[in-house]
């Protein structure tokens, strides 16, 4: 797929403010480990949150690039507001927008678009990760109410003020051959029983907010019920081939970003009467980083025209999935490498890169689970 100059355009207003606004305190906010709901705000004012929604909901009504772009673009210089912005977009907005009834729509969109408010995706617990179908949060229907018991982790944009409810998968039943029963539901905070707790001490994204969330008796009325009972694994796991465009956008940027400080301190770094750069050693390492990067980009804008297309992009999607987060792993360990010691030290932003990059081959589907579903897709178990 070709950038258009509408691409470009969002490309260089999205770089602008990433370089301005977030660059300059990318790494105190990192080393508190502190979310900004003003850089957040800003971020929706940029009108980056709703990107792929229709006009009357409150977006854009922008194609598939426009939104990887900025997801890429925001990466390229800090991956916890890219990863705020991915969350709300793909896991957060996409789920109601797709299943969502008219009146749920109209009720949540034009609020989430704004970036005054954000949501989550309700699916992770700890005891299902890879096995999505190990949930163990349970809904139980009574008098035209459901009651949701149990609890998600490493929730984004789970509990931070503006953080204003999730979508949560629970088992709702027992179908032929005792196989469990998902459905979703929206789940507002300030709902009683429902707490939200942030989680600390993480070794990425660490300016971002990830959270664990609690149900005790949570009363949900049925119109707060997402798609049709039965249908939840369904809503998640296609929000999930969705959300992988935008993990893989998160690999790419940070492979870029983490190039071009490569590139920089490689030219001012002397060693032998010259630039470091200059060593076959080092100007090979840079030649197959921006290989590794130009076939990402290929690979990733290629998906974003199949899915606008309306073509089947499941198995590309976790291909892109895969190949931008492990060539963001290679990137950002070579570009250690060319740092020398320097590149270990927090003054210099690859470090935060180095431990950034960890989680894309485990967030959204690991790449071992990526590799499984290509698999499967390619013929591998029929």
């Amino acid at each position: 797929m070709i950038e258009t100059e509408e691409h470009e355009l969002i490309r260089n207003s999205v770089r602008d403010f990433a370089e301005r606004v977030i660059k300059p305190v990318a790494r105190e906010l990192d080393e508190k480990g502190e979310f900004s709901e003003e850089i957040t705000l800003q971020i929706g004012e940029l009108g980056l949150f709703g990107m792929c929604m229709p006009e009357k909901y409150g977006g854009q009504a922008l194609d598939t690039l426009s939104y990887i772009i900025a997801v890429e673009e925001l990466a390229r210089v800090d991956g916890s507001h890219a990863a705020t912005l991915a969350a709300h977009n793909s896991l957060g907005i996409l789920p109601i927008l797709e299943f969502g009834t008219e009146k749920q729509k109209e009720e949540y969109l034009p609020r989430l678009a704004t970036g005054k408010e954000l949501w989550a995706f309700g699916l992770t617990e700890p005891e299902a990760g890879s096995d999505s179908r190990g949930t163990k949060t349970t809904a139980t229907f009574k008098e035209g109410k459901w009651y949701i018991n149990g609890s998600k982790t490493f929730i984004t944009n789970g509990s931070v003020e503006i953080s204003s409810g999730a979508t949560v998968q629970a088992v709702s039943g027992t179908r032929d051959g005792g196989k469990k029963e998902f459905t979703t539901f929206l789940m507002e905070k300030g709902t009683p029983g429902f707490t939200r707790r942030s989680m600390h001490n993480k070794m990425m994204w660490r300016a971002s907010d990830t959270s664990e969330l609690f149900f005790d008796n949570c009363e949900v009325p049925d119109e707060d019920r997402l798609g049709d009972v039965g249908m939840g694994s369904k809503i998640m796991l296609h929000t999930l081939d969705c959300g992988r465009l935008s993990i893989a956008a998160m690999g790419l940027g940070l492979a870029q970003g983490a190039f071009e400080m490569a590139m920089q301190y490689g030219k001012e770094r002397k060693q032998f009467g010259q630039a470091i750069i200059r060593f076959q050693v080092n100007s090979f390492k840079m030649a197959d980083m921006a290989t590794k990067i130009e076939l990402a980009r290929r690979q990733l804008y290629h998906v974003c025209w199949l899915k606008d297309e309306g073509k089947e992009y499941a198995k590309e999607s976790a291909m892109a999935k895969l190949y931008c987060s492990e060539i963001a792993k290679e990137v950002a360990d070579e570009a250690v490498q060319i740092h020398g010691g320097y590149g270990l030290m927090k003054d210099y932003d690859i470090e935060r890169f180095y431990r950034d990059q960890r989680l894309l081959q485990i967030g959204e589907g690991t790449s071992e689970i990526m590799r499984l579903v290509i698999a499967r897709k390619i013929g591998v178990f029929d």
